[in-house]
């Protein structure tokens, strides 16, 4: 339970109430008078103190009451930082704001988030801090919300400060949302990078910024993926053109794991606000694809509190197996992966394709590594959507790393990345990697069922003979030399399977 607040003003205690699927608790509420009648513009503040224990609720709402005449919402918020024991986390709370919509699971009265990115935010009719959705400040209820990521033994004591600003409200603008096809190559491989932070959440480049970063990486789409908002959406204008489609989705940032919603319909937002344990997370899922989106568990084997992905993966469409930089955890979701296809190829599960993305935030993050490459019919939304659900892509490190990955059977049998080659267990079948741009010094892997099966150094391609009876799919992986004796190196570029056989 959480400790009493006390708030500047003529306010009693608080209210004690666990709602919604995800614990939350409510606190008493911020009462604030009209505006004069004769509509003088002005301002009035309200500070609110309170302590948090350590195991206090994930979600603490205080309501805001609005009244009419306001013309702009600006809130602050401090907490204490004390020393904590080692290998103890210690404070760290994040910030948003609900309208008087409410604040129900799912709801409608999302106006913004920020997480820990921020100390302060602003809304206003005509304009609001990145992060947060300008629109009507409508009188009612209104809910900021606090969320302690993380508490020390000694509990997280804070300060919100609100101000409203009375006056005549401005004009709401217009959303301007990226168009959905680009002009492209028509049926061709298109690269992207689906999983990027600007300002509008906790990164540090602006929307121009990173679409300049994505066409110098030789990108030919992005998706911009903010945790738990849908700002930038709308933040786009003038970016995009006949060489770089703009997709828009959003980095579901729960406590259990984080969930890329690609391509998601502009302006749609997913509720972030539950753990596995609340057994609604296939109500999400199904909002993502309702949106016309895909469902991408993200760095599922990260190693930051709440990044773990642990909500299964019977509602993904793809699973992101490398995140940025390759790393240990990259190395751990490619072995879970490929486990599970294994059991697809045993008729135990359905197929889950691989897909990279750089998560990159601020300098020096690279976009565009890793790089998803996706065979689309078109550079359009629903074209690359569609080459991702299938399996046509495959991972690299670079635009200057490209890869051709055949299988092909004695009668002109012919299959590529994504695809099966349905011939029978007995017979002869090539396999064929055709590499540009690889790193010197690199080294083609061929990976089975029964895990590595040739290898051989990436000089260009690189041929192997094997039949489905030995190989119920075959991928490839490009690793650079190894840095640790017996083990490969890190990742330059993988794809997904050919499944062999007729099953």
């Amino acid at each position: 339970m959480c400790d009493d607040d006390r708030p500047s003003g003529p306010l009693g205690r608080r209210a004690l109430l666990v709602t919604g699927a995800a614990a939350a608790l409510t606190l008493n509420g911020v009462s604030f008078a009209a505006a004069d009648s004769d509509g003088r513009a002005g301002a009035t503040t309200r500070k609110v103190t309170g302590r948090l224990p350590a195991g206090c609720p994930d979600y603490v709402h205080l309501p805001v009451e609005i009244p009419d005449g306001v013309r702009e919402i600006a809130v602050s918020y401090t907490y204490d930082r004390p020393a904590t024991p080692p290998g103890t986390a210690g404070n760290a709370c994040d910030i948003g704001i609900f309208d008087e919509r409410g604040t129900d699971l799912g709801g409608r009265g999302f106006r913004g988030w920020s997480g820990g990115a921020r100390t302060e935010f602003f809304l206003r009719a005509d304009d609001a801090t990145p992060g947060y959705l300008p629109g009507p400040l409508n009188p009612g209820t209104w809910y900021i919300a606090l969320g302690p990521y993380t508490v020390a033994p000694q509990g997280l004591t804070y300060e919100v400060t609100i101000t409203l600003h009375y006056g005549s409200p401005g004009t709401p603008p217009v959303p301007s949302y990226p168009p959905q096809r680009a002009e492209g190559r028509g049926r061709s491989w298109y690269r992207g990078d689906n999983h990027l932070h600007s300002v509008h959440s906790d990164g540090k480049r602006t929307p121009a910024q990173i679409a300049a970063l994505a066409r110098a990486a030789g990108l030919d789409f992005i998706t911009t993926t903010e945790h738990n908002t849908t700002s930038s959406h709308r933040a786009w204008e003038g970016l995009w053109g006949d060489d770089l489609l703009i997709l828009t989705g959003e980095e579901v940032t729960t406590r259990n794991g984080h969930v890329v919603a690609m391509g998601t319909d502009p302006g749609v937002f997913i509720d972030w606000r539950y753990r596995a344990r609340d057994a609604v997370f296939d109500r999400f899922a199904r909002r993502i694809h309702r949106a016309g989106g895909l469902v991408i568990p993200a760095h599922p084997h990260a190693t930051c509190i709440g990044c773990n992905w642990k909500f299964g993966y019977e509602e993904a469409d793809a699973v992101e197996v490398w995140n940025g930089p390759f790393t240990l955890d990259d190395e751990v979701a490619i072995a879970e992966w490929d486990n599970a296809l294994v059991a697809h190829a045993h008729d135990r599960g359905r197929f889950l394709p691989a897909v990279g993305h750089s998560d990159a935030h601020r300098d020096p993050d690279v976009i565009g590594l890793p790089q998803t490459v996706v065979h689309a019919d078109a550079l359009s939304r629903h074209a690359i959507l569609d080459g991702i659900r299938k399996g046509h892509a495959y991972l690299a490190e670079s635009s200057s790393l490209s890869l051709t990955f055949t299988a092909t059977g004695p009668k002109g049998e012919h299959a590529t990345i994504g695809d099966r080659l349905p011939v029978h267990d007995s017979t002869p079948v090539t396999i064929r990697l055709a590499v540009t741009g690889a790193p010197p010094d690199s080294t083609i892997r061929f990976l089975t069922d029964q895990g590595q099966r040739f290898t051989t150094p990436a000089t260009g391609t690189a041929t192997w003979h094997t039949t489905p009876a030995n190989a119920a799919y075959v991928r490839a992986e490009v690793r650079h030399p190894t840095t640790t004796p017996g083990a490969p190196g890190p990742m330059a570029a993988m794809t997904n399977p050919i499944f062999l056989g007729q099953n």
